[in-house]
């Protein structure tokens, strides 16, 4: 049975003002490293990573002080033999990511030794990272977060903003597998008992983006429904400019695009994720054992309205939905 885990408050960091780490002295054991996985870019990802971070230090680990994390930012890219191969000849402590079940199962793959922290939204028992959520049993466990229910219901909400629309187009990027299926079954499951007529666009480079919103912008889809992926969110800016230009209401899974001019998010809330993961690495770190820390399962949802964008589109917010958001960009 998984563990639920709801909004937790950070402690205070440790100190007031970091010192310098001492010269490591002779024979003395070097800095555990930790390899840290997400697509995207680090800007993108700035908020996720001080999360992260806050899970490290709320466990006694302080980056640069006693623990140092190695980031590779995939920016949509999947091949990772390469890098996997690489840090277990390095010997590295710990292996972090979230997002993306490529990166875990290549980890998976390359190692049954070296402990693994996810964040998952496909059920990692099915994809063998784990042989249950209560007892993981191997060498990886984390956090799995709901994909398949959240992309219905993020789609209802769209629908309850845009009653009258009933073209929506769905984007994904292929790359992410995982994502994309989810968000495909999801749609295919849910839009017919909404009377909805969705319509696949795919889009794994920037050019791709501009060429999908070419697409849109010829076939005049009621609203755009764009599936959960790091890539799309480190392009929020171009997701804000292009849906403003084609004045087309749009859907995400994270608040970043929302807060870039986006009309609204529902999904996990992915910083406390991260928070999560960065608890179950600094655990690691004192001793744990992944085979002993159940997998947890998320309770904290987000529904994010940019009330600004929404009267840019014409669009009149029930006064329901804003009761119900957990917050409005005004």
């Amino acid at each position: 049975m998984a563990i639920g885990i709801g909004r937790r408050q950070f402690i205070s960091a440790l100190g007031t003002t970091a010192l310098a780490w001492p010269i490591v002295a002779r024979g003395q054991q070097p800095m555990p490293m930790i390899g840290f996985f997400r697509t995207g870019t680090a800007d993108s990802n700035a908020r996720y990573v001080a999360a992260f971070r806050k899970g490290l230090n709320e466990t006694g680990f302080v980056e640069g002080q006693n623990v140092t994390v190695e980031y590779h930012w995939l920016e949509g890219h999947y091949d990772l033999q390469a890098q996997m191969a690489d840090l277990i000849q390095r010997r590295v402590a710990v292996i972090a990511t979230i997002g993306t079940s490529q990166v875990a199962l290549a980890a998976k793959a390359a190692t049954t030794t070296i402990p693994i922290v996810f964040g998952e939204g496909e059920d990692p028992v099915r994809l063998g990272l784990v042989a249950s959520l209560a007892r993981p049993g191997g060498n990886a466990t984390g956090i799995n977060y709901f994909v398949d229910e959240v992309a219905a219901k993020r789609l209802r909400l769209l629908h309850d903003l845009v009653p009258k629309g009933v073209r929506v187009a769905v984007l994904v990027n292929p790359n992410n597998v995982t994502a994309t299926e989810f968000t495909l079954r999801a749609m295919e499951e849910a839009a017919p008992t909404m009377g909805l007529q969705i319509q696949i666009l795919k889009a794994t480079t920037i050019n791709e983006i501009d060429a999908a919103f070419a697409t849109l912008a010829r076939e005049r889809p009621d609203a755009l429904f764009v599936a959960p992926d790091a890539f799309f969110t480190s392009r929020r800016g171009q997701f804000a400019t292009l849906t403003a230009r084609d004045k087309i209401p749009a859907a995400y899974a994270v608040r970043e695009l929302v807060e870039a001019g986006g009309l609204m998010s529902y999904g996990t809330d992915i910083a406390d994720a991260f928070h999560q993961v960065g608890v179950y690495t600094g655990s690691i770190l004192k001793g744990a054992k992944p085979a002993e820390l159940p997998v947890v399962q998320p309770t904290k949802f987000e529904f994010v309205i940019n009330l600004q964008t929404a009267r840019a589109l014409g669009i009149d917010v029930p006064q329901g939905l804003l009761l119900i958001a957990d917050e409005v960009i005004e």
